[in-house]
């Protein structure tokens, strides 16, 4: 069957396209190891840069995920004593963290962090600012092209 170029994956793209699955596939293999799913560890994650006091429309913004996941995933960790609840304004529940939540950060989720900030120093300053200048760049142009499906 014969396809037009702009119907196969450009070796730029196909390149992308592994690297992409390959990042997530580290950051899951890294979940597994330490005992978590993806979706309690993209929530827990969140809560760090997020804060104490945030609310899941605030994790789902930050996070990518939906807010299926994001609540059917908050109410397992409160179900298990890591995060608890309070009233906020209006119908918006604040999330804050347990002691048990705060001991789950210091053993599963800040050795990735850490881990995460030393590959960032394998890259010299203006290396992390081109690759984030430049992901952020096809981030906009892909967000642009498919308002045009």
């Amino acid at each position: 069957m014969n396809k037009s170029f702009e119907n196969k994956m450009s070796p730029a793209l196909s390149m992308f396209n592994h690297i992409y699955k390959e990042f997530n596939e580290i950051y899951h293999e890294a979940t597994l190891k330490m005992g978590l799913s993806d979706s309690a560890f993209d929530i827990l994650y969140s809560i760090v840069d997020l804060g104490d006091g945030c609310s899941q429309s605030d994790i789902c913004k930050y996070s990518c995920l939906s807010k299926q996941t994001v609540n059917s995933s908050i109410k397992k960790m409160a179900s298990l004593n890591y995060l608890t609840f309070k009233p906020g304004k209006g119908r918006v529940m604040q999330i804050f963290l347990t002691d048990k939540g705060r001991q789950l950060l210091d053993k599963k989720i800040y050795p990735i962090i850490k881990k995460e900030n030393e590959a960032f120093l394998c890259m010299t300053d203006e290396e992390c600012r081109l690759m984030l200048e430049l992901y952020e760049k096809y981030n906009n142009a892909l967000k642009n092209k498919f308002k045009e499906l």
